[in-house]
């Protein structure tokens, strides 16, 4: 495979896209009209900074740029007081290569097909980085969860996955939870595919309760992985393996953040600002994360707890702090803001974070940004382990799962690292370029048929 170098740009920022070609994806992101729409761009930017890097040929290229199926479907909701409602939900099957397809699924108001796509190519670069089987979907509907009672939610569910039906199966194409979703709604999944199936198919879905066959660690795996990724980039930029007393502010205190920030405490980093949909805390001496998680737990906010002081969210972007962990949603750090953030390690838990024109202010700033597609791999790797546990019905310990977990993890940081060291990248060229490239020698090896 021939690897070509990145050219650099006016700014000293290497770049794989000369200026002749004019404004790259990532420019003309800040202009697309929804949240989906710039993380598409996104994610097609930086899969053109990969496939420059690997030295793809243009077909190559658009094949990897292209989903190999999308689907867009309309899921009537019943509601309570007997208004019938329409939304709209889509499944996108962004690789499948390498595996079956492997996603999840969220419920969020903003989300839309170029959203799903995003997500789902992500996911593809995710599972090859980390060195699981597995292609890449996402899928959501166009709802907020919070506006439906209980038993809507489930009509929801019930119906989404009917329509979606013909493309997910545990050999096809498996869902997990995501933004809006948990592991009830996994199983009210697993139950109607096992329905129509005539029999249990536990293997459908991971992210489930471990009554049903979800895995021990699936819960908290996104977040530890955040923390193995963060331990590990403070070790590469001179805290050796010692974190104590490393500074950490957390951007979205909800299902990865909270932990995330609880995991980062207990390895000794001194968590001192977090923020949620509702507000944003600060205590420069450290915060107590169980006790904000339990007043977080009691009244859906950070917001009002009494040992912090407020801030406000565009503030905690911005601290002086060794580690900033964004936790929420796609673009919320961009070239308006990026030149104020003061972290020295920017480490994505959620997906799409940082915009280009960001990650290139970011980079010109000394500040090294451990990507999404690394950072957040957690919950995918025990995602894999849940299903191999169902396909064997079999089950690992904790323990064991964590040992797992623990060593992809640490593994792919190491392959990352070494080829940013060995060839002048950012950590997050380095990642694509491995992602990339081992799905592009999949299908080299494949072949087309017919």
């Amino acid at each position: 495979m021939t690897i070509t170098d990145f050219p650099t740009t006016a700014s000293g920022v290497r770049s794989p896209i000369p200026d002749r070609h004019g404004p790259s994806l990532g420019e003309r992101a800040l202009a697309a009209p929804s949240l989906g729409e710039r993380a598409l761009a996104a994610a097609r930017f930086q899969l053109a900074e990969a496939s420059r890097f690997l030295g793809l040929d243009d077909g190559m290229h658009h094949m990897l740029a292209t989903p190999r199926r999308s689907l867009t479907v309309s899921v009537p909701v019943r509601r309570e007081d007997g208004r019938l409602e329409v939304v709209q939900g889509h499944r996108v099957q962004h690789n499948l290569s390498r595996g079956p397809a492997k996603g999840g699924i969220r419920f969020h108001p903003a989300t839309d097909l170029a959203e799903v796509t995003a997500l789902a190519m992500w996911m593809t670069w995710k599972c090859a980085l980390v060195g699981i089987p597995y292609g890449g979907a996402k899928g959501g509907v166009a709802v907020d969860p919070a506006t439906l009672t209980t038993r809507e939610l489930e009509r929801v569910t019930r119906r989404y996955v009917n329509e979606i039906l013909p493309l997910i199966g545990p050999e096809k194409d498996i869902p997990a939870p995501d933004v809006g979703t948990d592991e009830q709604t996994m199983a009210w999944i697993m139950d109607t595919y096992s329905a129509n199936a005539g029999y249990s198919v536990p293997g459908v879905v991971t992210g489930k309760p471990t009554a049903l066959g979800g895995s021990l660690g699936r819960a908290g795996a996104t977040s530890r992985g955040v923390q193995i990724a963060a331990l590990q980039a403070l070790a590469q930029t001179g805290r050796a393996h010692s974190p104590e007393g490393a500074t950490v502010a957390v951007q979205g205190f909800g299902k990865v953040g909270a932990l995330a920030a609880q995991y980062l405490a207990d390895a000794g980093c001194r968590v001192v600002a977090v923020s949620d949909a509702g507000g944003a805390v600060v205590r420069p001496s450290g915060l107590d994360v169980a006790a904000l998680r339990a007043h977080a737990a009691e009244t859906g906010t950070v917001h009002g707890y009494r040992d912090a002081d407020p801030l406000s969210h565009d503030e905690l972007l911005e601290l002086d702090v060794d580690v900033l962990v964004p936790a929420a949603l796609e673009g919320v750090i961009t070239a308006d803001n990026a030149p104020r953030v003061r972290a020295r390690l920017v480490v994505e838990g959620a997906n799409g974070p940082t915009t280009p024109e960001a990650d290139l202010i970011l980079a010109g700033n000394g500040i090294t940004v451990v990507p999404d597609i690394l950072a957040n791999a957690g919950g995918v790797i025990v995602s894999y382990l849940e299903w191999v546990q169902n396909t064997q019905a079999y089950s690992w310990s904790a323990g064991e799962v964590e040992v797992k977990l623990r060593d992809l993890m640490e593994n792919a940081y190491r392959a990352v690292a070494d080829l940013a060291a060995e060839r002048d990248l950012t950590l997050r060229q380095a990642a694509h370029a491995i992602g990339v490239g081992r799905v592009a020698e999949a299908h080299r090896m494949r072949g087309l048929y017919p």
